[in-house]
């Protein structure tokens, strides 16, 4: 686990390790940019960035997984992610469209002898369509866990890189003209991340295929960025951060994200104490907690929570976002420069 604090920067290597070239991409042969919108702030760096570039904000799409899905359980996200996110949108003039994973991140982990959940994806009609659902018996029975391997961190591709690529490859409109896929991993943030390809064809990417082709790039426009760089941008366009930054995150995932320090378990602990409740009965039936030593009732217990505010904790607990996006007096959220933990 990844879990940093001000002044450890200069632990993460530079990002000149990486293993491929640095690559900005000619952005005037693309049709459309697919921004895959989490809601914090290096998403929301990379559709600021766009505009810089010069890039009309009509040929922008955010595009966010809904991580719980939409059919009642509430188990793992900020509730106030999705509006928050559509609200950026709709202020900066740009597409707003979600997909998700039938029965979201419980029905998964709960998975016993049955196929992987369809998935959810945007139609020509402003609605959702049903895709996959067919695929091999499998059991989870278990929280993901915490390690950069997929196979077991499984909320992640589960949940948001097969998502997204199963709009790609099923929505006819990514046949036709090129397509820009951007997503916000920067290199500061792990020895694995500073790794990654800064441009690169994308996993669903068949410019090459016989009956029909999907010409997709993947692009990291912050891979070179610094954390001052994002939070310089997003203060330069005045755009209200995701409310979990006031609350003291330094990172906004889930509000219940596997990652999660002790403090920050403890501050779940403290706004949104009934999840903390069904996640800790979830490990004990389980029989395997979500980190090795501890479970997350011990690591609430062993952590300080944030000094929150009421007002940003309401918030962030609601499944509305009613804020004005771009203000007049932006302030940097107490969150900044905090501790982020997320993957290596």
């Amino acid at each position: 686990m990844a879990c940093r604090q001000p002044g450890l920067f200069e632990d993460i290597p530079p990002a000149t390790e990486s293993r491929y070239p640095i690559v900005d991409p000619d952005l005037g042969i693309y049709d459309r940019f697919l921004v895959f919108m989490s809601g914090g702030k290096d998403s929301l760096a990379c559709i600021l960035r766009l505009l810089d570039l010069g890039v009309p904000a009509s040929k922008i799409e955010l595009h966010h997984h809904l991580v719980d899905g939409v059919e009642g359980s509430k188990l793992m996200d900020w509730p106030v992610t999705n509006a928050y996110s559509r609200a950026v949108a709709d202020a900066l003039g740009m597409e707003y469209r979600t997909s998700w994973r039938e029965g979201g991140f419980e029905r998964e982990m709960l998975r016993q002898d049955a196929p992987t959940a369809p998935v959810w994806i945007p139609d020509d009609n402003g609605g959702h369509r049903r895709v996959g659902g067919n695929g091999p018996l499998g059991t989870r029975l278990k929280f993901p866990q915490v390690s950069a391997n997929l196979s077991v961190r499984w909320c992640s591709s589960a949940l948001k890189i097969d998502v997204g690529a199963r709009y790609l490859t099923n929505h006819p409109k990514f046949t036709h003209g090129k397509t820009l896929v951007l997503t916000g991993e920067r290199a500061q943030e792990s020895t694995a991340r500073s790794r990654y390809a800064s441009f690169e064809p994308h996993r669903s990417d068949l410019r090459s295929g016989r009956k029909y082709q999907r010409h997709i790039d993947h692009w990291r426009p912050l891979h070179q960025w610094s954390e001052q760089q994002v939070w310089a941008i997003i203060e330069r366009h005045r755009v209200l951060p995701h409310p979990a930054y006031y609350l003291g995150w330094g990172r906004t995932s889930c509000r219940q994200c596997i990652f999660g320090s002790k403090d920050q378990w403890a501050t779940v602990k403290a706004i949104a104490p009934r999840n903390l409740a069904v996640i800790a009965n979830h490990e004990r039936t389980f029989g395997v907690t979500i980190h090795r030593k501890d479970d997350v009732l011990t690591l609430a217990r062993k952590g300080t929570p944030y000094t929150t505010n009421p007002y940003w904790v309401d918030i962030a607990n609601s499944e509305s976002f009613d804020l004005p996006v771009i203000v007049e007096n932006w302030v940097l959220p107490q969150g900044a420069y905090g501790e982020s933990c997320g993957p290596t």
